[in-house]
């Protein structure tokens, strides 16, 4: 049974990217801020979310254990590099598959997000997750976004590439460009409000918090 020995190359370039983020969000605002606007809130630090997120969990013999909540490569045995798993144990759960010294399956995760690890709580299969429908308050048609057609359509087109984060997808819905990004304390949220206004971009975390 595959267990955690070591990161790879990519792990460890993933893990370095993602524990540079609060620096990186840091220097935006503050760039921004000092280009005649008003930061949007205090310097952002490293916090611990209760959180749950939905995707592949993939392990190869010797490597860490990983949640890819992006793109999957439908090789087999799949390929994808994910959110790093501490405490992750396959003897816990059903529905995996094992080829070429590869583990993986499709799960729920719950845990705690450090900004850099998910610390694993519990699992199920993705399969039997049944979760309590949440109506996003921006998707009811009575609070439909105010800005035009061409304006959401620039920050679509570019958004991907001046986000401070990795933007994991990104759609025109009910007047908002609504973007998916691994986690979102408020900080890409107040960035995309400076940035293209209040009201233009709706962001939105894959790992999303529990007591939401």
């Amino acid at each position: 049974m595959p267990h955690a020995l070591g990161d790879t190359e990519g792990m460890r370039s993933s893990r370095s990217a993602r524990s540079l983020l609060p620096l990186v969000l840091a220097a935006v605002l503050a760039t921004t801020a000092c280009a005649g606007g008003t930061s949007p809130g205090a310097e952002p630090t490293p916090t611990s979310s209760d959180v749950v997120g939905q995707g592949t969990v993939i392990q190869t013999v010797d490597d860490q254990a990983q949640l890819c909540l992006g793109a999957v490569l439908e090789s087999y045995p799949p390929q994808c590099t994910g959110v790093p798993l501490v405490g992750w144990d396959w003897g816990t759960v059903d529905g995996q598959e094992t080829a070429a010294g590869t583990t993986w399956g499709t799960y729920a995760v719950w845990g705690v997000w450090d900004g850099t690890t998910l610390t694993v709580s519990g699992a199920i299969q993705l399969a039997l997750y049944d979760p309590l429908p949440i109506q996003d308050p921006l998707l009811d048609p009575a609070n439909a976004g105010t800005a035009d057609e061409g304006t959401l359509a620039g920050v679509l087109g570019r958004i991907s590439d001046e986000a401070p984060v990795e933007v994991y997808g990104a759609r025109i819905d009910n007047g908002y460009v609504f973007v998916d990004v691994l986690h979102d304390d408020g900080t890409v949220q107040a960035w995309a409000d400076q940035q293209y206004g209040a009201g233009v971009v709706a962001v939105r975390s894959l790992l999303r918090d529990t007591s939401e």
